[in-house]
């Protein structure tokens, strides 16, 4: 198909493209040869090479041969060719490199002017920089070196760059557009040699496909652990290494007028690095290659469409020429360690919306056999009739193992996400009503951390894909009691099915969990139209014609094929687009003939900045420009590559590095429990320092706090035989309003989670009852063994000895203590099924004069486990006097809240009992 729709492209294409796109294929078509990667002589084979690099006139000297070539022998994937330059290595082929092997900073005077002209591109206008620049302030003190901001942005311009962007003019012939449409693009193979060889990823970067199991089962996680990377392994010479391209595009306005300016980039990532790195935009693992051409065309707008797609496509296949050949063909491309290797760049994905997808893969191709395909009215009509886009040159018709079934992935934050806001989030709507929905989530107890909505769902028209993941979070236990068991079923099943194709790392158990939680979904599904909570523009609809619902079935197929499907969702592009499109334009004069071109140039300053700023900083102290291979720790706090890099070789110099920070690891410092599962953190400094039992009885109306204490003390003295002569009843005590609770990861126990606040502050103004979270905790029950219970922590405290005193605490009172009231569990999950969530109550006693009052008891900091949220049974209405900040204390029945965050569905799903 491919030779076909090349041999058309001429004849409908204007004078400058064929240019462009001729010399690429030209070279496609010419005898096949490689080349040598140390002398450049060409061969006609990989094998031809091989026995040149390993003959006794070898290139390559024989002290810098440790060993034969190809390296490993013994595999069939990853073999080293070789030893080249590495990116930063390249910067030293900078046409000023003499100067900065004198001054490193070169054209600046030093590193301290450096980060003031750094600090002054990234941070101000133009014109503000010519303002500081002339500031009375340097009429006494020394002056830059730089007097204006020309002079600075051309010194930015001239540090190297590797990967130049270009301007292509584009015509159709036989087609008028509006305005001259310009390709803005840089050569895609170009980039990926940049990503490749990029020393900051070396140990975050995988060459060949590989097998996990884990107890007994296989894990699919990122895309060399998955099938496809296999199988195209199977189709490729022994020896050569994959580089799986993905792709990410998206269409969005930078201005918000009617009619305003839109952009549309093109994004390229590589999946040999950890799908960790790829999913944050401050780590530069996606580079952006192009910006589309959005063309209006002077035809009839029936034709607009087709015209706007198959330029689309026609962009897209000139930016990534060259990636094709080598897909087909593969060349040699240094990795990040150095090391030549052979590559071939197959596309596995590409990341963008329904709409989109269906542009890319809904093309034809018989229907041109027959009909014109440049006859647009005729073969429009016959695309449409086939449910088609027209497109009948598709971008990757001649890419080598690309298949639109398959890089089509399965995308979370469209197909799952915004499904959720479009279909099951109006059908709770229609069922519950919006204003009793509403005020199910205002009621709702405040915790750190989650988002509160303090105004309803219902009121906001657009919501973010946050926004939207914090209302599934609840959705399911708010609408108990107000919606029908089996409709509250079918919402069920499609969370579950949502949290469980975010998981970080699949078996097959958890594929089969997911398939069934969409079996379960069209099981009860009926409900839902029972409810008459489906409606269209007509009313009441009873069919699921859904393509989104469609999609999810696709899912399990996906991550067999491609691994986990969280390392294809479009939350990064989405995140990108405002890196690299809107912010951009922000800084641009908004003129809408060349934005674009300012935005790149923007665009190149930075990604020079970056590079030239991480490579200065080693090359001026002396460091070595690999990033040597280093097992990591056996905890991971963040995914940060090259603040990792410093920090392991320069540590003093960590915070001159952008992106993420460490998550703050509690475990070094904080009070662990008895199994070190769990970390905690108290300040150092208390909310309050020497409170009596009186005081805190008082102000935190825990009236039998002296009772709860004794009990503790006396209880532990017997069983650990460790007696004091301190009477609390006379102590003073340290309290805490808050502590941190920290866990490693339900899913990698290597990775340590962020820590989560849990609250017990005191009654005031705004918390009449006080504002106490509640946690999960190990108790030793009546039989010696140990069981967990739900309680809410109502005080943090501490004993306090006088400095003066020779008094030592047992070690049951010399750590941290809670003072907690309990809740019993009175339902399991199979006694609601629709819910499948535990139910508890709060516990009461009985007193001597027939009162009742909440069971409360002291337990240790270290007995907490996890922190959790309880949701109240609302019953059919809520009760109106009762607002989020008496919530917790007003309802005395509640949910345990199993979608409170994925790792607690983890929790609770598989290891909870």
């Amino acid at each position: 198909m491919g030779g076909c729709l090349m041999e058309d492209r001429g004849d409908y294409w204007g004078e400058e493209e064929m240019r462009l796109g001729g010399d690429y294929w030209a070279e496609s078509e010419m005898e096949k040869t490689l080349l040598c990667p140390n002398c450049s002589g060409e061969f006609p084979s990989i094998d031809a090479v091989t026995l040149h690099l390993n003959s006794q006139s070898t290139c390559w000297p024989h002290e810098s041969r440790p060993q034969q070539f190809p390296i490993p022998p013994g595999l069939r994937a990853g073999y080293v060719f070789g030893v080249g330059k590495n990116l930063f290595d390249r910067l030293q082929e900078d046409e000023y490199d003499y100067r900065r092997k004198i001054n490193t900073y070169y054209p600046f005077h030093d590193e301290g002017e450096w980060e003031l002209g750094r600090f002054l591109v990234e941070n101000l206008t133009q014109t503000q920089i010519d303002k500081f620049l002339k500031l009375k302030w340097f009429h006494t003190r020394p002056r830059p070196s730089f007097t204006s901001k020309d002079q600075l942005l051309d010194w930015i311009d001239a540090l190297p760059s590797f990967v130049p962007w270009k301007v292509s003019n584009i015509e159709f012939t036989g087609y008028k557009t509006t305005y001259p449409v310009q390709l803005i693009w840089r050569d895609a193979l170009e980039v990926i040699k940049q990503l490749f060889s990029d020393p900051v990823f070396a140990n975050h970067i995988t060459f060949q496909p590989h097998v996990v199991n884990t107890r007994g089962q296989r894990e699919y996680g990122d895309y060399m652990s998955a099938d496809m990377a296999w199988k195209i392994q199977d189709h490729l010479p022994v020896g050569a290494t994959q580089v799986p391209i993905i792709l990410g595009s998206d269409k969005t306005p930078v201005t918000r007028i009617t009619g305003g300016l839109e952009m549309h980039p093109l994004f390229i990532t590589i999946g040999n690095l950890d799908s960790e790195v790829r999913s944050k935009a401050t780590l530069r693992a996606w580079r952006c290659i192009a910006y589309m051409p959005i063309a209006k065309f002077r035809v009839h707008p029936d034709y607009q469409g087709i015209l706007q797609a198959r330029l689309w496509h026609k962009c897209v296949d000139l930016v990534c020429a060259n990636l094709k050949i080598a897909a087909k063909d593969g060349c040699f491309m240094p990795d990040p360690s150095r090391y030549i290797r052979y590559v071939f760049t197959p596309l596995v994905a590409h990341v963008c919306d329904l709409p989109e997808a269906t542009m890319i893969a809904a093309v034809i191709y018989e229907i041109s056999k027959e009909v014109d395909p440049w006859d647009l009215d005729k073969f429009q009509k016959a695309a449409k009739a086939a449910h088609l886009s027209g497109v009948h040159m598709p971008y990757w018709s001649d890419w080598m193992f690309a298949c639109p079934s398959v890089f089509l992935a399965g995308e979370i934050l469209h197909t799952c996400i915004k499904f959720f806001a479009d279909h099951p989030l109006n059908w709770v709507k229609e069922t519950v009503g919006k204003r009793e929905l509403d005020a199910r989530f205002m009621v709702q107890h405040k915790r750190v951390g989650t988002r509160h909505f303090t105004k309803g769902v219902t009121h906001v028209n657009q919501m973010t894909g946050r926004e939207h993941r914090d209302i599934q979070r609840t959705i399911v236990a708010s609408i108990a009691g107000v919606a029908a068991p089996r409709f509250i079923r079918s919402i069920r099943a499609l969370i579950e099915f949502i949290y469980l194709a975010q998981n970080p790392v699949h078996s097959p158990d958890s594929l089969h969990s997911m398939v069934q939680a969409l079996s379960d979904f069209h099981a009860f599904k009926d409900a839902i139209v029972a409810a008459e909570a489906r409606r269209g523009k007509k009313g009441v609809k009873e069919d699921f014609f859904i393509p989104k619902l469609e999609l999810l079935q696709s899912f399990r197929g996906t991550v067999e094929r491609l691994g986990t499907l969280m390392q294809f969702s479009a939350d990064m592009t989405e995140r990108l687009l405002i890196t690299h499109c809107k912010h951009l334009f922000e800084r641009t004069n908004r003129r809408s003939t060349d934005f674009t071109e300012q935005c790149v140039r923007i665009l190149n300053r930075q990604e020079s900045m970056e590079l030239f700023n991480l490579y200065a900083l080693f090359y001026s102290r002396g460091a070595s420009l690999v990033n040597a291979i280093h097992i990591e720790d056996e905890e991971v706090t963040t995914v940060n590559p090259a603040l990792s890099w410093v920090s392991r070789v320069l540590p003093d110099e960590a915070h001159s590095v952008h992106g993420p920070r460490p998550v703050r690891n509690h475990f070094l410092k904080g009070i662990l429990s008895e199994d070190a599962l769990t970390a905690f953190h108290l300040t150092s400094k208390p909310d309050f320092n020497a409170l009596t039992p009186v005081s805190i009885q008082t102000k935190y109306s825990l009236l039998d706090f002296d009772h709860a204490l004794s009990r503790f003390i006396d209880q532990l003295s017997l069983s650990t035989g460790e007696h004091t002569r301190w009477d609390h009843r006379y102590g003073r005590f340290r309290t805490w309003n808050k502590f941190r609770l920290q866990l490693h990861s339900a899913f990698q126990s290597r990775v340590i989670m962020p820590s989560r606040v849990v609250q017990a502050y005191p009654p005031s103004d705004a918390f009449p009852l006080g504002n106490c979270d509640t946690v999960l905790i190990n108790v030793m029950g009546d039989d010696g063994q140990t069981t967990s219970r739900v309680a809410q922590v109502r005080l943090i405290f501490e004993p306090k000895i006088p400095r003066a005193s020779n008094l030592v605490l047992p070690t049951f009172l010399s750590n941290p203590l809670l003072y907690v009231q309990f809740f019993h569990f009175v339902a399991n999950p199979n006694d609601r099924p629709e819910l499948a969530m535990w139910t508890v109550e709060r516990t009461y006693m009985i007193g001597q004069h027939g009162e009742r009052y909440r069971c409360g008891g002291v337990v240790s900091l270290t007995d907490v486990t996890h922190a959790v949220e309880l949701i109240p049974e609302y019953g059919n209405k809520v009760d109106e006097k009762i607002s989020s900040a008496t919530s917790l204390e007003s309802y005395d029945r509640f949910f345990l809240n199993s979608f409170t965050d994925k790792e607690s569905y983890h929790t609770f799903s598989t290891e909870f009992t």
